[in-house]
């Protein structure tokens, strides 16, 4: 039998293969090509459900041999999505995915098929929910802990709004997320309001590194005890297999139930909050799944749906590493390997055709994953000397030299290659889960006790402890170092990750000390110099770089001293200031106009790396104005209250003639997702738009 090919996305497929019943054969059309909206899903047979779940599996697969994605998260919720979509309408109903990044599935069932292969790209699909590409993303988000109280609103809202006309509103939440503070405010309004909310935890025992703290062993103590399970099993069978009748056989069975969960957990916390609990399931049954998510639709409060996942299910590299598959390198393709067998086949227009089982099918049976087109992939492992390698580098030194320092993270051990220090020194490694407000305030208690904490978090969740730092750290003048990773353009993690805001929301703060490194020699004295003012007491200090790699310029080394900016090269015509990672721009900017090539003229310009934000070198840096000469400010961060703002604040202050000063950074917009240096062009943060605008500075 030949079939013909679809063309789907830049990959072509083979329109149908084969599914084994014993010894028949059953021949399934592909999906996803012509699927338009999850309405659709409602034709499709169990059987054909699970093949809709493979071939979802197999795009995530192709995606990821092309680019680095998030990965590992959306192999383990594809059967939860296909379950979601074919039990509620998502054109009325409400769906929140926490977080975001497990929303592959969700963007391939909605349309978005043929557009998949350029997620994370720039101008193409992002990598989180973006309500501009599909009426089924409410929300742009990356944030964890959100979703609840997003979900909660929306409920309210329609109460209010649509009146009797009832819209029910579904959060997906996962284990990782689920520590985060706001989910329980939330979920303790919720269960005081008593509204129609279910939220679906997504128990898979990951966040983005392995879970940790009290919840987690309570969530895994649960998942592994031996009495609940048998218990669950029978239970099940019975639910399955008994009609029932009456009220009597209903309540039995509840109280039986409540009785085995209040036994092994001990305080029923969840229901504690005013939420039915039901659970744990498999997350990879569907059928299993649509009759719950049914039972949660239909009763009248708010309910917690516990589901069981495997992250990187169908993929065994991720099964076994899931951390280290959260968003890999794209992957290679490996000789041929021995490869996982599948109850789905290709058919004989395939090559290499792949033996199916001959047991008959069974509904409540999880297929295992086809490497349909597909073969066995690894990451690839190249060596990385980025900003992150040399901090983490510079924190490990540190610790062995002093004994007081300690490092604090949230759930971004392995982001922040933090890895060697956790081995090395398990004893003054704190992992607080996501629990960014907590981990400063943890910071402030550990340096009020004499400790030396450095908080090792990116920008952009940093922002989510703007009342402790202010509150616990900068007004108690406590020595906390903050190691800020991610400062600046995150690439294809797009708006909810990029770091530009942080120079601007430091700045105003007294006591706290702000530095920027320009390049990889920066780093480690920068941090020494930190421990040196922290561990005297002056105060608290923050050091902000980039998730790019670290370049180094040759120069004769200077000493970090506070408020001190380093002249890299003099100039007669004015000055190119640059706050953290855009020193070498800069002096490619100034060789370029000294060397005259477009024969406009030539412009002597020198370049200031700044070191610090604050305190400002005021004496280096406006210099330039004070000599009639011209000053340009570079940061990879916002325009409004940062580096350019600073020395703009100063220059008004002195008196000088601030229309010889130009400021680039990030305008007043959010920045969509693509390649750094695809953002930076369309920014004009590059030589190619900053050499025109110094030359017409100079010579009008």
């Amino acid at each position: 039998m030949k079939n013909a090919t679809v063309v789907y996305g830049r990959l072509s497929v083979h329109s149908s293969f084969s599914l084994m019943f014993g010894k028949s054969n059953k021949v399934f059309q592909f999906v996803l090509p012509t699927l338009q909206s999850p309405q659709e899903l409602e034709r499709l047979s169990v059987p054909e459900l699970y093949h809709l779940a493979e071939e979802i599996r197999a795009e995530l697969c192709r995606l990821y041999d092309h680019r680095s994605v998030h990965f590992a998260s959306n192999l383990g919720v594809v059967e939860l999505c296909i379950a979601l979509h074919t039990t509620f309408d998502f054109t009325w109903d409400r769906l929140l995915w926490d977080t975001g990044h497990q929303i592959y599935p969700h963007k391939l069932l909605t349309g978005r098929a043929d557009r998949f292969h350029t997620m994370r790209t720039q101008g193409g699909l992002m990598g989180f929910p973006n309500p501009a590409e599909s009426e089924y993303d409410l929300m742009m988000t990356g944030h964890a802990g959100c979703s609840i109280g997003t979900a909660l609103g929306l409920c309210c809202g329609d109460d209010l709004i649509a009146g009797p006309n009832k819209r029910h509103s579904v959060a997906v939440i996962g284990d990782g997320a689920f520590s985060s503070g706001v989910v329980y405010e939330a979920m303790n309004h919720a269960g005081g309001l008593k509204k129609n909310i279910t939220v679906i935890l997504n128990d898979n025992k990951m966040s983005i590194c392995p879970r940790v703290g009290g919840l987690s062993e309570h969530l895994d103590r649960f998942r592994l005890h031996p009495l609940y399970q048998r218990f669950k099993q029978k239970l099940h069978w019975t639910v399955d297999h008994t009609p029932l009748v009456g009220e009597s056989m209903d309540s039995l069975l509840g109280r039986l139930k409540k009785t085995a969960k209040m036994a092994l957990r001990g305080g029923m916390f969840v229901e504690e909050l005013g939420f039915r609990y039901i659970g744990p399931i498999d997350g990879h049954n569907i059928p299993r799944l649509q009759r719950f998510l049914r039972m949660a639709r239909e009763l009248d409060e708010p309910v917690l749906l516990h589901v069981f996942t495997e992250k990187g299910r169908g993929f065994e590299p991720a099964e076994q590493n899931p951390a280290a598959y959260h968003a890999p390198s794209p992957g290679q393709r490996l000789p041929e390997q021995s490869l996982p067998s599948s109850r789905w086949i290709r058919d004989e227009a395939d090559s290499a055709s792949i033996s199916a089982t001959e047991e008959p099918f069974d509904e409540n049976a999880t297929p295992l994953f086809n490497p349909l087109l597909t073969s066995a992939r690894v990451m690839e492992k190249t060596e990385l000397r980025s900003f992150t390698a040399h901090a983490s580098d510079a924190i490990l030194q540190m610790m062995r030299d002093n004994d007081r320092v300690c490092v604090i993270t949230a759930a971004m051990c392995q982001g922040t290659m933090l890895e060697p220090i956790r081995e090395e020194f398990p004893e003054r490694f704190f992992d607080v889960a996501i629990c960014e407000s907590h981990a400063v305030i943890f910071a402030a208690g550990l340096a009020k006790a004499g400790m030396l904490p450095v908080v090792d978090i990116y920008s952009t969740f940093l922002q989510r402890a703007y009342d402790q730092i202010f509150q616990e750290v900068s007004l108690q003048n406590l020595p906390v170092i903050f190691a800020i990773d991610r400062g600046g353009l995150a690439g294809p993690d797009g708006p909810t990750h990029h770091g530009v805001f942080d120079l601007a929301f430091l700045r105003p703060f007294p006591n706290l000390v702000v530095m920027a490194p320009a390049d990889a020699g920066d780093v480690e004295p920068m941090f020494r110099f930190a421990e040196k003012w922290a561990g005297e007491s002056h105060g608290p200090v923050a050091i902000r770089y980039p998730k790019a790699n670290a370049t180094k310029i040759f120069r004769e080394p200077q000493p970090v001293e506070l408020g001190k900016a380093e002249i890299v090269r003099a100039g007669r015509d004015g000055m190119v200031a640059v706050c953290g990672t855009f020193l070498e721009m800069a002096n490619e900017a100034a060789s370029t106009l000294g060397k005259n090539l477009d024969g406009l003229g030539r412009v002597d310009l020198g370049v200031i790396n700044a070191r610090f934000l604050k305190p400002l070198d005021t004496e280096t840096i406006l210099q330039p104005l004070r000599e009639g000469g011209i000053l340009v400010t570079i940061e990879e961060g916002v325009l409004a209250g940062g580096f350019g703002s600073a020395v703009l604040e100063a220059a008004n202050e002195e008196g000088l003639d601030t229309r010889k000063l130009r400021r680039f950074g990030i305008p007043d917009r959010y920045v969509e997702h693509g390649e750094r240096g695809e953002l930076l062009d369309q920014l004009g943060l590059d030589v190619n738009n900053i050499v025109p605008v110094c030359r017409e500075m100079v010579f009008g």
